[in-house]
């Protein structure tokens, strides 16, 4: 097993979407301001069950709904004004796409961003980054793919495996690499 400091990657099976949404709401309480979430998987994989989660583990006030149609909604975290960006990427085609929602502001800010289809706007991510690919596995079962690409994601990384080892997940349920 790879130590806690040095992971970069783990690996979540989630059986359901409730249990997809906890994951999300451990994730959701250890975020920071500057953090970027990254979402991956196929259409109905989870991405906005997981997002749901982990706004409401950061403390959003609105309910979270997908934002296909606008592209971005903000929710907003009652004590410190701090916003949470949930951007759907699944429309955008081009770079000038992007920028035309504000993409840079939303992702290079002190506030936080969770990105669905952010295989869509990859060149535009920052460097540092928390990437989640969400795969099917069965009817309701899903295999959550948590990989760090930078140091502040690592220490998100880490903190969120702490919260979630001996919690629902389980160390069964969760594998390092």
């Amino acid at each position: 097993m790879v130590s806690s400091s040095a992971t970069t990657t783990v690996d979540f099976i989630s059986h359901n979407v409730e249990q997809t949404i906890q994951v999300g709401t451990l994730l959701g309480e250890v975020l920071q301001g500057g953090d970027v979430l990254c979402l991956s998987g196929d259409l109905g994989a989870g991405k906005t069950a997981l997002t749901r989660g982990i706004a409401a583990g950061w403390g959003a006030r609105e309910p979270v709904t997908s934002p296909t149609f606008t592209l971005v909604h903000e929710h907003t975290r009652a004590p410190d004004g701090q916003l949470l960006y949930h951007i759907d990427c699944y429309r955008i085609e081009s770079p000038a796409d992007a920028w035309s929602i504000g993409l840079e502001d939303m992702l290079y800010g002190e506030h936080v961003a969770v990105i669905e289809w952010a295989e869509n706007v990859r060149d535009l991510l920052p460097s540092d980054c928390l990437w989640i690919t969400l795969s099917f596995l069965g009817d309701s079962e899903r295999r959550l793919s948590f990989r760090a690409t930078g140091e502040r994601a690592r220490a998100l990384l880490h903190a969120f495996r702490e919260r979630t080892v001996g919690r629902q997940a389980g160390p069964r349920a969760m594998k390092e690499r």
